[in-house]
């Protein structure tokens, strides 16, 4: 199995919204966002799978000098062999892979975040430095396409936040803000207990509010010039908004259960999109 292969399969095995977007790019790109994805995948597994902090750290730290030996033409891992190759062409700067690595590592660092400033800060190293790679992948003429990578990384990852609350919780972890939760009264041996109330629905229509007004703020700043080539960028969102709408028809059901969406209604929202264009 070469490293192309590799990173395919880890795209597919993830069963990730993600991947429906990538098929419809040329091969080229498909296989440049594929590595990136792979490797996103990779530590963000370390953090999801290994129990002992100690023996996450480590592997983190051996991610961190992958992505200085890719740097170097001397990586090891598939990830970072076929990440090497991609950089010949497309710029994915060191500093932002590295930064990814910073976010996965904040999981290991803490399970709670006081406020929405503090959790924007984990956003952004986990999804919104994503999104700038994804986007100069993609392909971009105009600079403001940055701002709208960002912010599109950001309602991916607070879409996350919402559909996880649950699956989060049984891991010990709570992403959503403890002064919010506090505003909208809802203690946090709730969440822990899965435990529904009035007051949680109406905490979680609030970051669903807040996760809408990113998207819409993402796609006011995508300049035309490079619309057709950040399409799929656009794909994501639609499969993303759409299970946003889901979650909150299902009255933000969460707790108890990881509400989805199948992959041919994922497949036809990908095909409809980019056909639209």
């Amino acid at each position: 199995m070469n490293p192309d292969q590799y990173c395919q399969e880890k795209c597919a095995a993830s069963g990730s919204s993600f991947y429906y977007s990538f098929l419809f790019l040329p091969p080229e790109r498909r296989q440049a966002i594929m590595a990136l994805y792979a490797f996103c995948r990779e530590v963000d597994d370390v953090v999801d799978e290994c129990e002992d902090i100690a023996l996450a750290s480590t592997k983190l730290a051996w991610w961190r000098q992958e992505v200085d030996r890719v740097a170097q033409g001397e990586a090891q891992h598939p990830v970072g062999q076929a990440l090497m190759r991609v950089t010949r062409n497309i710029s994915l700067p060191r500093e932002q892979l590295l930064e990814i690595i910073d976010g996965m590592e904040m999981d290991l660092q803490q399970s709670r975040y006081l406020d929405f400033k503090g959790l924007s800060l984990y956003c952004y190293r986990v999804a919104s430095v994503v999104g700038l790679l994804a986007a100069e992948i993609f392909g971009t003429q105009d600079r403001q396409t940055q701002k709208y990578a960002h912010d599109l990384g950001m309602a991916f990852q607070l879409t996350n936040i919402i559909r996880d609350v649950g699956e989060d919780a049984r891991r010990g972890r709570i992403y959503i803000p403890m002064d919010e939760l506090k505003q909208f009264n809802v203690p946090a041996v709730d969440i822990l207990n899965a435990r529904y109330s009035d007051n949680f629905t109406a905490l979680m229509q609030f970051q669903y509010e807040r996760a809408q007004r990113y998207y819409e703020q993402a796609f006011a700043q995508l300049p035309a010039v490079d619309r057709k080539s950040q399409r799929p960028g656009l794909i994501m969102a639609a499969i993303y908004r759409t299970l946003l709408e889901e979650i909150k028809a299902e009255n933000f059901q969460v707790l108890h259960q990881r509400i989805s969406l199948t992959p041919v209604r994922k497949l036809w929202l990908a095909a409809k999109t980019w056909i639209k264009g």
